[in-house]
């Protein structure tokens, strides 16, 4: 153990090996002079049922495919929940890096997929209860997710993430709490830099025999923060509407949710401002009020039917939702930058509406030698249409504008349309005792139409439309031979289509919609295998892959607030991945995550430095040579967690969580990495129980306890190499929460 951790070395961060060995260690240190462990968690902790990745319900210890659950005390334990980078590091594979930036999505990839993205989360498919967070063309969002009200998150990684279709790097599934107690809660969190939040919930079952009849849940949150850097204050008012019914054989719920997000925007820095001050913010994004205001509505319902009678036909789901969902940014780019033809301006605007049905067929078998079989097919079609806009973030004469940070003329006008329709089918086989096989398909297609409505001068007709379809097989094989162990192999195909973002432009000067850009194809291999002993309360995931992407999607140029996209031929991403959970006995249990990262390109291919870019300007061209990272990756990163309850009635817990990430390359060119660091933070949770159906729950968190300055995030090949985010100083949570049975 210790020789591997010493491989697993962090340039610039020599503290890492020394405290992830210490912190995994310390409970075998312990448990040498302790008393004989208490009784083993029961299975149902060490290997909980997961739906994400089949379909149906399975342990997640018996699946042929990397797959996490985070449950609801990790979440409710990691900070105010209000971002997926509070609680995700401690998901092997997965990077989830908060960019202290309300204005800006998390930074999510899976695997490396999704790295480079600047706009949205990309290379991931996104879920809330089943509905789809992620549009149709690949880009989706987190900033509604409910994580108060959630009983778990699912993660799934390789290759049967394909099965989700269009940006399957990876699938990120959030499931809400079932409502089987009646109660009414209130909750407060108070922090350092201004953080106030403030919720509310109120849940009940109605009816007299339990598990029937309909159930109520509400759930109101409203969050605010000042920020560590000017110009970075934060609102965010989230609500959610549930409302269920169970009958003998059908469960229905219909869900209602809202979400109001106005953000300040303090940008990246640049390597110098960083080294100067990594906590200044540049005058341009107070001059030009660089903000952003995101609004969405969704309503969702989902009916599940249990078959009787029917044979080996023996259930049926139907999830139908439409959404509206409206942003506007204001952006700091200089006026000259805004006004010359097929310039989008400095303000982004855009009415989204979006809706979906997604249906499905289960099927199982009984077999000869009690061995089984079940197979589930369905549907999917999605749909998103927008009125996009482009502003001047200016008035008056771009050479003597009279007032910034306003919105000013018109530069863009268009709509935009993307289609997708799906259907999937995956299956498992006990082809002989103790093997199963797991084979799945999907095919789909994506469909892109772009009509240009503002054509004016030189600023042509930049309409346009594309198609992409796919078929996305997978297949798995699995050995269940001992009680303790299941080692599997898997392999399958990838797909992702450009995103409305990187199709907005061609790479050259004279043209909007960017027609040549592929689809970018992947082939995925994973090995992996899954311990688990109750008897000593261990688990283990181990798991080893590589992908081999063709047409990679990669930036073209990037100046004056307007990117281009281009396929820069063959990356290999491979990697390993280890997961570690150990309960020592009922007052010490620790857990690790560990990651290995290589995500390269394979071919040379030329990148933009400036403009005009082309053959006659060859000093505003730049080889990126094969062997280079892809942007936005890390090689390694880490988790590690010791918690104690130093009482046997188990209300107190204290606990210290390590997290650790090496250098990341800022750009694909790697002219430049965030540096590689490692953080500790220390939390003290405490649960007082007042009476019957009556109690309160305490949080207390200190985070950064060294107060490194570091980027927490990097914005991947940005034109004015302003790559950096800072990530927040040493800063500290109060929580408190009361409910109330009745």
């Amino acid at each position: 153990m210790l020789h591997a951790l010493r491989s697993f070395s962090f340039p610039q961060v020599k503290p890492i090996a020394v405290a992830c060995v210490l912190v995994a260690a310390a409970p075998t240190l312990w448990a040498q002079g302790a008393p004989a462990p208490a009784p083993a968690a029961s299975a149902a902790t060490l290997a909980p049922v997961v739906i994400t990745g089949s379909g149906f319900e399975q342990r997640a210890f018996e699946t042929p495919y990397s797959v996490d659950i985070v449950d609801a005390e990790t979440l409710r334990e990691a900070g105010p929940m209000v971002n997926l980078s509070e609680v995700m590091a401690r998901v092997p594979g997965l990077t989830v890096n908060s960019r202290n930036n309300y204005a800006q999505d998390l930074q999510i990839n899976s695997r490396g997929f999704g790295a480079r993205s600047t706009f949205g989360v990309r290379g991931l498919r996104l879920y809330s209860d089943g509905i789809p967070a992620t549009m149709p063309d690949g880009q989706g969002q987190v900033a509604h997710f409910d994580l108060a009200g959630a009983q778990r998150i699912e993660v799934l990684r390789g290759p049967f993430s394909a099965l989700y279709g269009n940006s399957s790097g990876g699938v990120i599934s959030l499931i809400s709490q079932p409502v089987r107690e009646r109660y009414g809660e209130l909750a407060a969190d108070v922090g350092r830099f201004g953080l106030r939040q403030g919720r509310v919930t109120v849940q009940a079952p109605f009816g007299d025999t339990p598990g029937r009849g309909f159930d109520l849940r509400f759930g109101a949150s409203h969050f605010e923060i000042d920020g560590f850097r000017p110009h970075s204050a934060a609102r965010r008012t989230l609500a959610n509407l549930r409302l269920g019914w169970t009958g003998e054989r059908d469960t229905v719920v219909v869900s209602l949710n809202s979400l109001d997000q106005p953000a300040d925007d303090p940008q990246g820095l640049d390597r110098d401002q960083f080294n100067d001050d990594p906590y200044q913010t540049i005058p341009n994004a107070t001059a030009f009020d660089v903000r952003k205001i995101a609004r969405q509505e969704q309503l969702g319902a989902t009916w599940r039917h249990r078959f009787e009678n029917l044979g080996t036909l023996k259930e049926s789901a139907l999830t139908g939702y439409v959404g509206q969902r409206s942003v506007t940014q204001w952006q700091s780019i200089p006026p000259s930058a805004q006004t010359p033809p097929r310039q989008p301006g400095g303000v982004i605007d855009f009415d989204r509406d979006y809706k979906g049905l997604d249906g499905r067929l289960i099927w199982r078998w009984t077999l000869p030698g009690e061995r089984a079989a079940q197979l589930v097919a369905g549907a999917a079609l999605e749909e998103s249409s927008e009125d996009r806009r482009g502003f001047e973030n200016f008035t008056g004469d771009p050479a003597a504008p009279t007032e910034q940070g306003v919105t000013g003329r018109l530069r863009r006008d268009e709509e935009n349309t993307v289609r997708s329709r799906d259907v999937y089918a995956q299956g498992e086989l006990e082809f002989a005792k103790d093997w199963l096989a797991t084979l799945g398909v999907r095919r789909g297609s994506v469909r892109f139409e772009a009509d240009d409505n503002y054509i004016v001068g030189a600023n042509g007709d930049d309409s346009g439309s594309l198609r992409y379809s796919y078929t996305n097989p997978v297949a798995a094989i699995q050995w269940r031979g001992l009680a303790d162990w299941n080692f599997y192999a898997s392999a399958g195909r990838g797909f992702e289509s450009p995103t409305f973002n990187e199709l907005a432009y061609r790479p050259d000067a004279g043209g909007g919609f960017n027609s040549e850009l592929a689809a970018q194809k992947s082939k995925q291999i994973e090995v992996g295998a899954k311990w688990r002993n109750d008897a000593l309360g261990l688990a283990l995931d181990f798991a080893v892959f590589e992908a081999r992407t063709d047409d990679e999607i990669g930036v073209a140029t990037n100046a004056g607030g307007r990117s281009s996209f281009q396929n820069v031929g063959s990356t290999t991403r491979r990697g390993a991945e280890v997961g570690a959970g150990w309960t020592i006995n009922r007052q010490w249990r620790t857990a690790l995550a560990l990651t290995w990262l290589s995500a390269t390109y394979d071919d040379d291919f030329l990148t933009c430095t400036g403009a005009p870019c082309n053959d006659a300007n060859p000093d505003n061209q730049a080889v990126v040579p094969s062997g280079n990272r892809i942007g936005g990756t890390s090689p390694r990163s880490a988790f590690a967690e010791l918690a104690w309850r130093p009482f046997s009635n188990n209300t107190t817990e204290l606990a210290a969580e390590l997290r650790a990430q090496a250098e990341t390359a800022v750009n694909d060119r790697n002219t430049d990495f965030a540096s590689g660091w490692s953080t500790l933070g220390l939390r003290a949770a405490q649960r007082w129980q007042l009476g019957e159906g009556s109690r309160i729950d305490a949080l207390v968190r200190l985070d950064n306890v060294f107060d490194r300055e570091y980027a927490g995030s990097v914005i991947v090949n940005e034109g004015n190499g302003r790559f950096f985010e800072t990530a927040m100083p040493r800063s500290w949570l109060v929580g408190v929460k009361f409910r109330q049975a009745f």
